[in-house]
């Protein structure tokens, strides 16, 4: 029932609140602040995947909870990090504008890795008839429109938009906490026997994705408030969505294993980096 109804319109629900919010003015961004977004672009596109590859060569866990973790590395931002980006006093729009690319451009990079993973760890096993089409289609239908279609409200009636914005936004990040409470339930005995196996790598991915957004931002020189989005936005990943793909499109229940735990795990690194900016943001007002 959660995978075949509620997931996927929950997800929907999601992703339409996300696009609520959204304005072209907000892909403007890529012209006004080019490094910033190229590099969140590289941290979520490239980076995130090579991690992610990296920990399955390390831990090697099952063929499944190697798919699935691709599965997730494969996915956009979500509107946690966009939330989590403006409770840290980031920089809001470049995390929306990330999260916005990387939900469009999702149609064509999930399928390719996912088909890719399906091929490399399960080999003959992998349900290779699953046609491409099939999972654009899908990704399309649950993320891609209905993020247009709140971006559409936003533009043409906005005082509606603004109305139901913040509710909207709580009501969606409840659906997001059951999707994983619910999706952890199913999945309890599974989680238990292999938590050793899947909890590693989970863990090495999002610390090092996150360390590494950190570095290559303050490499750059990027300002403070662009450093703290861009660690959110590349830690935290859209659960959802891999969950969605791996039981909804594969019909595959183990993969989505890897998307449940880092959802755990990604959300708690999110507040520990939160509180050591509030941490740093306070002393450097004490001392100001």
């Amino acid at each position: 029932m959660i995978a075949e109804v509620f997931l996927p319109v929950g997800l929907a629900f999601i992703m339409f609140s996300m696009g609520l919010a959204l304005t072209l003015d907000d892909f403007r961004l890529v012209a006004s602040r080019p490094r910033a977004v190229a590099l969140g672009l590289a941290c979520k596109m490239v980076l995130l995947p090579l991690v992610a590859l990296g920990a399955i060569a390390i831990f090697r866990p099952r063929p499944e909870f190697a798919v699935g973790l691709m599965i997730l590395a494969a996915c956009p931002g979500g509107i946690t990090a966009n939330l989590l980006t403006h409770l840290a006093g980031g920089a809001t729009a470049l995390a929306v504008t990330l999260t916005a690319i990387t939900s469009i451009t999702d149609n064509v990079t999930v399928p390719l890795v996912v088909d890719w993973a399906l091929t490399h760890f399960l080999g003959q096993a992998a349900p290779v008839d699953l046609p491409i089409a099939r999972m654009t289609g899908g990704l399309f239908a649950v993320a891609t429109l209905p993020l247009l279609v709140g971006m559409a409200i936003n533009r043409w009636a906005p005082r509606l938009a603004g109305a139901v914005r913040n509710p909207a936004r709580h009501v969606a990040t409840a659906l997001f906490a059951l999707i994983v409470v619910g999706a952890f339930a199913s999945q309890w005995n599974v989680m238990m026997a292999h938590a050793g196996e899947i909890l590693p790598p989970a863990i090495a991915v999002n610390v090092v994705v996150m360390v590494s957004a950190w570095a290559s931002s303050r490499l750059l020189g990027l300002e403070p408030r662009e450093n703290i989005a861009l660690v959110l936005e590349t830690g935290l990943q859209n659960g959802a969505l891999g969950i969605f793909v791996a039981a909804t499109l594969l019909g595959n229940q183990a993969m989505m294993v890897p998307s449940i735990v880092y959802a755990l795990v990604m959300n708690v690194s999110a507040i520990v980096f939160i509180g050591a900016v509030r941490k740093g943001q306070r002393a450097v007002r004490s001392t100001g």
